[in-house]
């Protein structure tokens, strides 16, 4: 291991700040209080706009940190800066709640804050042991946040699950890890691509670890058959918190998930394509049909949130260039719909009391119109009705499906959206034609209308202009190809 450089430094340069932000914030919270919580979170926002700018500044070109441990191209660049904008709308979403709610707290936005560092560490991991490290930091803050409220017992049951089952899910991976390294003597990414291009025929006991680890990540992105803990967590975890959960995890653990697949075991992919086409079939299926059922909109946005990542999953799938621009540009699409939709449950609330069934959204257009057309924007773009933004996302994947020729993989994901689309409709049907049993408390709140109206807006008009994203997912997936 050589000395650290000032190259190292600068390639990391947006995770110090973050991390030494986070130490400051933390001791000006234990002297100022509780009464400190607002302007540390807006300060929190500040540092991932901050941390946004220093990424952006690193530029897309390939470097690598700390002995090759790191790594930093326009992959990284990309979700990174998509990570940063999640867990910033998902915290500026929570300022006004927490204090509706009482349990505003300085914990919190620093918590948010450490999270995004470990994701930001897993997006450019370059090793499986930095994989973990940055893997662990964002999921022991996640367990915090989704108990944090502490009175609650639904809240408290959230964290409880999500801790044991991914305490679970992490046992797996690390002996995953561990298999991987026996039979090929490192953790290293580019080593790790040499070593199972050059050897023919992977061993039974690397092909056994490669399971393990993507079963671990697999519980990261809630595919199924590791999704149990996603509809209780959503449910009983604080709204805003919930909204974290649906996007920058998100993020990061397809990341990583790419980084890991493509980049180390890309000559592999005849060997793990077919356990990602049974977790995109299996997510896609159990999202499209266990959703029908449901009365609570947060449980029904879980199990939507487990078809989308099956989705997501057939660009990673394909295992190309095409398919990872698709999966790029699908997830940047998911968390901002998913964001702003969540930003319309906030609004949800009855003489000062959340309320969460579908049934509550009865009238909504009639009493409430812009957040009803803001929400009705967001449910027919998750069904893919063009030509909103959801449209394209499904777009993409489905076409890199049938470059790969991978052609049951599209028409079954064609087939689950034809399914899906009949809860998200029915949530239109309930806001425009039902009869109010109540009206829902006004007004929203002025951070709440601007997360409403960015997001609505890039959700409507996103076909007017989507070539930025285009470029900068195909820039990304052929960084991450070539790399």
């Amino acid at each position: 291991m050589t000395a650290f450089s000032m190259t190292d430094l600068a390639t990391v340069a947006p995770e110090i700040f973050l991390a030494v932000l986070g130490l400051a914030l933390l001791m000006a919270g234990v002297f100022r209080g509780d009464r400190a919580s607002g302007w540390i979170s807006w300060a929190v926002v500040a540092g991932f706009a901050a941390a946004a700018g220093l990424v952006w500044q690193g530029g897309g070109a390939r470097a690598l940190a700390f002995d090759g441990l790191y790594v930093s191209d326009a992959f990284s660049l990309f979700m990174k800066q998509l990570t940063l904008l999640g867990s910033g709308l998902a915290l500026v979403l929570s300022i006004r709640f927490n204090d509706r709610e009482g349990i505003a707290r300085i914990e919190y936005p620093v918590l948010f804050l450490f999270a995004t560092l470990g994701m930001m560490t897993m997006i450019s991991a370059n090793d499986l042991l930095v994989l973990y490290v940055g893997l662990e930091l964002q999921s022991l803050c996640l367990y915090v946040v989704a108990a944090y409220r502490r009175d609650s017992v639904r809240s408290t049951e959230a964290g409880l699950k999500y801790f044991v089952l991914g305490a679970l899910s992490s046992g797996m991976l690390l002996y995953g890890v561990s298999l991987i390294y026996g039979y090929t003597g490192t953790t290293r990414f580019d080593v790790l691509v040499e070593q199972v291009a050059g050897h023919g025929a992977p061993a039974l006991g690397l092909v056994v670890g490669l399971v393990f680890l993507i079963s671990g990540l697999a519980f990261k992105v809630s595919a199924v058959p590791f999704h149990m803990w996603t509809p209780d967590v959503y449910e009983g975890a604080p709204t805003p918190v919930t909204a974290f959960f649906a996007a920058a995890p998100k993020v990061a653990a397809l990341a990583l998930f790419a980084r890991v697949l493509v980049g180390a075991f890309g000559p592999l992919v005849e060997q793990w394509s077919q356990i990602i086409v049974f977790l995109s079939i299996a997510s896609m299926a159990l999202g499209a049909f266990a959703a029908v059922g449901q009365t609570n909109i947060k449980r029904l946005m879980a199990y939507s949130s487990i078809g989308h990542m099956g989705y997501v999953l057939i660009g990673l799938a394909a295992g190309n260039v095409s398919g990872l621009r698709g999966l790029l540009i699908y997830t940047a699409i998911y968390v901002v719909m998913g964001i702003g939709t969540f930003a319309c449950i906030l609004c949800m609330r009855r003489q000062g009391r959340t309320v969460e069934a579908i049934a509550d959204l009865a009238g909504l257009a009639r009493t409430h119109p812009m957040v009803a057309f803001a929400l009705a924007i967001f449910m027919f773009s998750m069904s893919g009705i063009p030509p909103l933004a959801g449209f394209f996302g499904k777009f993409y994947v489905f076409m890199s499906a049938i470059e790969a020729g991978l052609y049951v993989l599209a028409v079954l994901g064609v087939l689950s959206s034809v399914v899906a689309a009949f809860y998200y409709l029915r949530i239109v049907k309930v806001m425009y034609f039902d009869e109010p049993d109540a009206v829902l408390d006004r007004p929203i709140g002025g951070t709440l209308a601007v997360v409403l109206a960015g997001t609505s807006t890039f959700t409507l008009l996103f076909f007017l202009a989507p070539g930025p994203l285009l470029a900068r997912a195909q820039a990304a997936a052929a960084a991450l190809i070539g790399g």
